[in-house]
């Protein structure tokens, strides 16, 4: 039978609250009587119930990821799985559990959080960006409780969040391309109104024109970034009379459908046509030739996600935004 509080209590010769005063380091013990709990503890082999422990000092020592995970959201958010785990792996190096839950079954914004803060079922909660809207923000602040948001929210707040930067990521593309000698460049995006496109595509811009090139207005094309539609964006590219030296693919989905538009134009990578994409996962290892590629550590930015909930934790008052895990680029046989 496992060994109880109780039967520490009175092997010791002191209350139950004494003992547990003892295990949480709190109140005004004697010396003398630590000493004699402590011996009868290691006597008795008794290990104490961690969820009690914390209970005792008011804390759950759980985390709450909070994120969308609809069907086929492996597919559609490859990343979202890898901050998971580097969140994860930070914050069981503090003892704490991390529980995943889904928003994307709601009967009404924000639903999940509010169940989340009301029962005290946490002491924090990371929000992936894909979890993320007015009311969650709102419901958050309101009770201010401690957070950190994966993603810039886009819109002025007192949210703690980190990001990786995005435009800095599309300015890195142009400057390796440049590099390269190519000054004709496209950039084929997600959709118009999808955030991280439009910021890589705005640091591609900038870039471009810093160092002298204008990018034509059919240069930048929009598409729901499946093969299909990045297929006959690309055809529609390589069919231009004056047709880019090289192409930016915004993620690795759109890549397959420009490789397979190189392919039906019979053109040579890179001699004839050059491209890169972002993010390395999922698809990068079964394109050939293997690209180049700007990528962002997400794992990484999973770990920094971790630290800033702890030390948010230990600092409620702390606001915490910015841009972490720089872009890197790895060079494939692409450019």
């Amino acid at each position: 039978m496992a060994i109880t509080i109780k039967d520490v209590a009175k092997a010791a010769g002191v209350s139950v609250s004494t003992v547990s005063k003892i295990l949480n380091n709190s109140g005004s013990i004697s010396q003398n009587t630590i000493n004699r709990v402590n011996s009868v503890i290691t006597e008795l082999h008794y290990t104490p119930n961690s969820r009690a422990v914390s209970f005792a000092k008011g804390s759950t020592k759980s985390i709450i990821f909070l994120t969308a995970l609809g069907k086929e959201e492996a597919y559609k958010n490859p990343h979202m799985f890898d901050i998971m785990c580097g969140a994860y792996r930070e914050l069981s190096k503090n003892n704490y559990t991390v529980t995943l839950m889904d928003t994307s079954t709601e009967s009404y914004p924000g639903e999940t959080v509010n169940k989340v803060i009301s029962a005290g079922s946490a002491d924090g909660i990371v929000v992936h960006g894909s979890a993320l809207n007015d009311k969650t923000a709102d419901f958050i602040l309101s009770k201010n409780f401690p957070h950190v948001v994966i993603g810039n929210p886009g819109f002025d707040n007192q949210l703690c969040w980190i990001d990786t930067n995005h435009t800095l990521g599309g300015q890195f593309a142009a400057e390796h391309l440049i590099s390269c000698g190519y000054n004709s460049i496209a950039f084929i995006g997600g959709r118009k109104t999808d955030t991280i496109s439009a910021q890589r595509l705005k640091g591609v811009r900038s870039t471009l024109l810093k160092n002298g090139h204008r990018m034509p207005k059919e240069y930048i094309v929009y598409t729901d970034s499946s093969r299909e539609s990045a297929y006959t964006a690309a055809l529609d590219l390589l069919a231009l009379e004056n047709r880019p030296q090289a192409i930016i693919c915004e993620n690795n989905m759109i890549a397959l459908g420009v490789v397979k538009a190189i392919e039906h134009s019979d053109l040579q990578v890179p001699e004839e046509i050059a491209f890169l994409t972002f993010d390395r996962y999922p698809y990068t290892s079964i394109i050939d030739p293997s690209p180049t590629i700007i990528d962002i550590d997400v794992y990484d930015m999973g770990q920094q996600a971790g630290i800033t909930i702890a030390r948010k934790l230990e600092n409620p008052s702390l606001l915490v935004q910015s841009f972490t895990t720089l872009p890197i680029l790895i060079r494939g046989l692409t450019t």
